[in-house]
């Protein structure tokens, strides 16, 4: 099929009349509750890890795979989505990932053991992985450019919501029910969001006849699977060394990568690429994906490293820092749309950047944090992070894809979900393994433990203060895209 073919095979936008935008609006609502739940669930377990050691009488590292097996099974995953995607209609690969997610979330509630338990949630993580890109490229297909910025501030009440609530839930239900209730809670509202899928969602893409490259799935696998298990392993080989060191996997994964990228560049201009680079081509997406990946180093790196500043260096307990978390997300989900709003009328700039900025001031003084710390302070600080990601996410996720012609839109969504998991792997390992680092350097020069440890926050968090230094340059450099703007005509 010829480059020209598929761009007149995928919409530009949604057609204007009053049926199809009620049924452009309806497809977007039960794609934004779907992906709410599936988001729900990858945060649910954050803190039943001890419980789960307890009850099925494993060790931490063994549990661990519970968490580990699901970053896993996303990095996979993600990047096959964009042939998926351009395969499948909408309302089929709706129901296939939806389906998937509840066969798995079942399985994980009948599970007697860590092993099947462990499966369960590598198809738990198969159906999530295939929600984000497929919510993104359908927003990108039925919503006009001037009005996505709305829109995309919805996405961004989900990916704030659902981590606010999940480890409050999940808290709750570890406190007065057993852990399966987890499971028990999600798969009602997970069957429930599929039936009313099936039920109520229409076809709204034009599938295309694009072969699949088996080598490129197997090398993406290795790439993307081999970078997320080793940053995964980083922060906890610095304070417990394995049998496999943490570099090798990282290795094996760059390695793969550049065979991929090679692989890639040689199938694009065939079109039979799994992931086509020429979507990179476009500077404004490149540099917006840029920017995403180092705010995901800060948001996931900060959300690892505050919970355990606050339980082990200030003795608070876990469903008190919830609460102690929950303004800031749930300002993240209030301002959301607003942002939205606010970007179709001025573009990205006039609010990433004081966002970013905001960010940035945050992680510094973050570097700071101490046993003194009042707690108002850590509130305020969680708060204003969370305002000025909340002015970030927004403005990047409408500003890249929106940079990229329609017929890469389903590229353009799976190598963001693809970038954001190696992203927060790595910010996860940058802040834990400095913290490891200088704890256990501290502890060794005579400092008592809890002492150790608020320095070893300290330089987790100083970490994320230098990198966030480099999102603020490169978000100063994202602009509007061509035609993102009310009375403006599409443009690429």
């Amino acid at each position: 099929m010829s480059f020209e073919a598929t761009a007149d095979a995928v919409p530009e936008s949604a057609p204007h009349s009053g049926d199809d935008t009620a049924r452009n609006n309806l497809v977007i609502a039960l794609l934004l509750v779907s992906t709410f739940v599936v988001m729900l669930n990858e945060t649910i377990m954050s803190i039943a890890i001890p419980h789960l050691m307890v009850d099925l009488g494993v060790t931490a590292s063994a549990a661990q795979w519970l968490t580990t097996a699901f970053l896993l099974t996303m990095a996979v995953v993600i990047p096959v989505t964009g042939f998926l995607l351009q395969r499948i209609n909408t309302r089929p690969i709706f129901m296939l990932a939806m389906s998937i997610f509840s066969v798995g979330t079942a399985i994980c509630a009948l599970a007697p053991g860590l092993e099947l338990l462990i499966f369960g949630r590598v198809i738990q993580a198969t159906g999530t992985a295939i929600m984000m890109p497929l919510l993104m490229t359908t927003v990108m297909t039925l919503v006009p450019p001037a009005n996505r910025g709305k829109v995309m501030g919805n996405i961004s009440i989900v990916m704030s919501v659902a981590p606010a609530i999940g480890p409050m839930i999940g808290g709750f239900i570890l406190t007065n029910l057993d852990w399966r209730f987890m499971f028990y809670f999600t798969l009602p509202i997970a069957i429930g969001a599929l039936v009313l899928g099936a039920v109520r969602i229409r076809n709204v893409t034009t599938p295309r006849d694009v072969p699949l490259d088996i080598l490129s799935v197997i090398l993406s696998a290795l790439a993307f699977g081999g970078l997320v298990y080793g940053l995964s392993s980083l922060g906890e080989g610095a304070s417990h060394p394995s049998a496999i060191p943490a570099w090798l996997p990282i290795v094996i994964g760059l390695v793969a990568m550049g065979v991929f990228v090679w692989r890639q560049f040689s199938l694009q201009n065939e079109n039979k690429a799994l992931l086509d680079l020429r979507t990179l081509q476009h500077r404004n997406y490149t540099l917006s994906l840029i920017t995403i990946a180092i705010a995901m180093v800060a948001l996931l790196g900060s959300s690892i490293l505050i919970p355990i500043y606050t339980q082990t260096v200030l003795g608070l307990d876990p469903l008190y820092t919830s609460l102690i978390l929950l303004p800031g997300a749930l300002s993240m989900a209030f301002l959301a749309p607003i942002v939205g709003r606010l970007y179709d009328r001025v573009g990205p700039r006039p609010l990433l950047v004081p966002g970013v900025a905001a960010v940035s001031v945050v992680m510094w003084a973050l570097a700071f944090a101490g046993q003194d710390t009042p707690i108002w302070a850590v509130i305020a600080g969680h708060l204003i992070l969370s305002v000025g990601l909340a002015f970030t996410f927004t403005p990047l996720f409408t500003a890249s894809m929106s940079s990229v012609p329609p017929q890469f839109y389903a590229h353009a969504s799976a190598i963001m979900g693809s970038v954001q998991q190696v992203a927060g792997a790595a910010g996860i390992a940058l802040f834990v393994a400095m913290m490891t680092l200088q704890t256990a350097a501290e502890t060794a020069a005579g400092l008592d433990q809890l002492a150790a440890l608020a320095s070893g926050v300290r330089a987790g968090f100083l970490c994320g203060a230098i990198v966030s230094v480099l999102m603020v340059i490169s978000a100063i450099f994202v602009k509007r895209p061509e035609g993102g703007g009310p009375g403006h005509p599409v443009g690429h």
